[in-house]
Parts: structure tokens; sequence; C-alpha cells
């Protein structure tokens, strides 16, 4: 799998949902999914997403790396150690790249006044930092659409007809006025078999917006609990500086 085909595995969702992404990337996203054809037309459609690219030129330009090299587009869905080097003036540098892709210059201006000491570009520190479609302003930060919106490990319980997934996974919560994650919960979840074509209980999947995504493989999984562990920490330590998340919402 190159990096293409993993970006269009996490972008497919949203881009049916049309939170982001050009209206017409989906057949060449599945394409590059399920038959690895028309990898060329699917990085045509992942460059049009708007918070998407700043992230993948930031990691890549970091290390030398083309944005859809594979491991750059797995340090922002999954994590890994691209993104370990990062500080506050990366972090500003690509505040203002995603204001060349629609986020309000106030925000940015405020987000990077509050930055904490160790931003990660990670997909789910930009869902609790900078928020979920602050970007496009299709979708609201609350937190039922932070849980939709970052990519969630997933244990799976069985596979069941429809086709359908149970799925075990831990949700998003509120504590003491901190993110972090809550007690598991059990939710069945429609799939595609040609993109998860030999999926069954006791297996790993990675979930975006309700679409299982991904097969996890063991080190996948530990990268995403700990990358998601220290996006957290990361907003944590800002967010009651800048005062806007409301978790009742």
């Amino acid at each position: 799998m190159d990096g293409v085909q993993l970006g269009a595995r996490f972008s497919l969702a949203t881009n049916r949902l049309n939170y982001c992404g050009p209206a017409d990337a989906e057949p060449a996203l599945y394409a590059a999914i399920v038959g690895a054809r028309g990898t060329d037309a699917a990085r045509r459609a992942l460059s049009g997403f708007e918070a998407l690219m700043p992230y993948l030129e930031a990691i890549g330009a970091k290390h030398g790396l083309d944005p859809f090299d594979e491991r750059v587009v797995e340090a922002y869905w999954v994590g890994n150690d691209l993104l370990d080097p990062f500080d506050r003036d990366d972090f500003r540098r690509l505040l203002d790249a995603l204001v060349g892709r629609g986020l309000p210059r106030p925000i940015a201006d405020r987000l990077a006044a509050h930055l904490p000491a160790r931003p990660i570009p990670h997909h789910l520190f930009h869902v609790a930092f900078v928020g979920v479609g602050a970007v496009t302003g299709h979708v609201p930060t609350t937190l039922p659409n932070m849980e939709s919106c970052r990519p969630a490990w997933a244990t799976v319980v069985a596979s069941e007809p429809g086709p359908e997934l149970t799925v075990e996974r831990p949700v998003l919560a509120v504590r003491r006025g901190r993110l972090g994650f809550g007690a598991a919960e059990r939710v069945r979840l429609r799939y595609d078999p040609a993109v998860l074509p030999r999926v069954r209980a006791g297996d790993e999947v990675a979930v975006h917006w309700g679409w299982p995504a991904l097969a996890l493989n063991g080190p996948q999984s530990a990268a995403l609990r700990e990358y998601s562990r220290r996006s957290l920490d990361a907003a944590n330590e800002a967010l009651p500086a800048l005062g806007t998340f409301d978790p009742g919402a």
C-alpha cells in the first residue's frame, strides 16, 4: 500500500459526506483503494482536500519526503516518529498554510498565540486543537463530531451480514475539563468487504467517520494509541487558554 492508497482510505468517508475535498473525488479514491488503479487521479483528488494537504506538506518538508510518501501519510493518520521533531515554529507555519486553504486568519492567530509546548501534526491534534471543520466551515466542533472525526482504533468483535462489523472501541470523554478516553463501547458499523477483504473477529481496524478504513497491524495499532494520547495531552495544555471548546455542545 502506498501513501496515496492509505490517504484515500481515510479520506473516502468525509468526501462521501461532502465535508471536505473535491465533489468528484470519490470514484478516484475508491479505485485507488480496491484496485490500486488510477493513483495519479487519486493523488490529484487528495491534493484538493482542504486541511489534509498542509499537514502532509509540512511533514514531508520537515523530512525531505514527498507529501504522499507512505510514512508521511501514516504519520498524519496513524502516527510515527516523523511527528516527533515538530515545534511551535513549524506549527505556526502550518497554521499559515491552513489559512491559505480556508482557516480564518483570526482563528489561526489565536491558535498560534496559545500553542502547546509540543504541537503535533497528527489528525487527532488537528481535531482537538484546530477544530473539526474549522478550515472548511462544514462541521461544528462538538464532542460527538470530534469522536467521529478522530482516527479511532477498534477491535472487531464479529463480522455480520449487511455487511457490518461489530466493534469495540473507547470513546472520547471529558473528565475534569480534560479530553481523554472513556469506557469502551460496542457499535455496529457498515463496511465494504472490497476495502477490508479478510477482516475477522479479533482484528483491529481504524475507523474514521463511522467507516472502517484500515486493518491495523500491531505496530500501527500501538502507534495510533500512543500518538492519540500525545495529541490529547498537547491539546489539553492549550484548550483552557483558548476557552472555545464546549464539551456539552
